[in-house]
């Protein structure tokens, strides 16, 4: 059997036991190391999961899925994914993957930001579709995804935004010359997107009626699940100072609020609003 266990946010203990008992009777287990993190380091979950835990990272998972699967029909392998298996799209691949060769398989879900973005009130079912954001370059710097949350708030839709992650992206040198040398990880904060969505409203580029404003409010959220989780809310244009420390950070542009959604929100918002 193949299985694709999510271990949630913010804490070893957040594998639920049925994931928990599969792992520790796993021959190979992977802990997929790209789309996400978790506050604890690799060493401190093959403590409490009692089991080495073989590293996967973006190219072994997308280039190397056959190694994974290899003999996942005679044993049972486990891929080990922060939050819940089906946040990423590359983990529905490779479930088709096993599924092509003949491979039972079995998802355990868990938490993950889709769901625990609740935890700003508000309400999952005023939630639009989700968009994200990614790094701009000096020659790169789209702009679509103001279309998608432009959408939702016609809508009277929330929009959540996961901002960008680069793990182990090539270098330009490792493209061009064939050789393995990757870039430093980065990982977007709030007030980057906010810069960056600012610029697209205030160049008038975009295409259609633009619902976003600088004043438009806003939910930055970080390291949701972990234990110093961080939420605020305030104008678009304000967010930009906002410091919300280390990664890794979500956004969401408010749509219409419920009166019960306005109250929730009142105890995050920036002390000057």
């Amino acid at each position: 059997m193949f299985y694709i266990i999510g271990v949630g946010l913010g804490d070893v203990k957040d594998i639920t036991v049925r994931g928990l008992e599969i792992v520790r009777s796993a021959k190979r287990v992977y802990l997929e190391s790209y789309t996400s993190i978790l506050p604890e380091n690799k060493l401190q979950l093959e403590n409490f999961y009692e089991r080495q835990l073989i590293e996967a990272d973006r190219e072994l998972v997308e280039q190397g899925a056959d190694e994974i699967l290899d003999k996942a029909n005679e044993d049972n392998v486990v891929l080990l994914v922060v939050g819940d298996p089906f946040s990423a799209t590359t983990h529905a691949d490779i479930l088709l993957r096993a599924r092509d060769l003949n491979i039972d398989t079995k998802v355990i879900h868990n938490a993950s930001i889709m769901n625990a973005i609740g935890c700003c009130g508000l309400q999952l079912y005023h939630f639009g579709e989700t968009v994200s954001i990614p790094f701009w370059t000096d020659i790169w710097k789209p702009s679509s995804f103001l279309k998608k949350i432009n959408q939702n708030k016609s809508n009277g839709l929330h929009t959540l935004c996961l901002l960008d992650i680069q793990v182990k992206e090539p270098t330009w040198e490792s493209i061009t010359k064939k050789k393995k040398e990757y870039q430093p990880s980065r990982f977007m904060e709030v007030k980057q997107a906010c810069s960056q969505l600012l610029q697209i409203i205030d160049s008038n580029e975009f295409d259609g009626e633009n619902y976003v404003t600088r004043e438009s409010l806003c939910v930055g959220a970080a390291r949701i699940g972990w234990p110093d989780q961080k939420i605020v809310a305030g104008a678009l244009a304000e967010m930009v100072n906002v410091d919300m420390g280390p990664p890794l950070h979500s956004i969401v542009i408010v749509g219409t609020l419920h009166p019960l959604e306005e109250q929730f929100l009142k105890q995050f918002y920036i002390k000057s609003k």
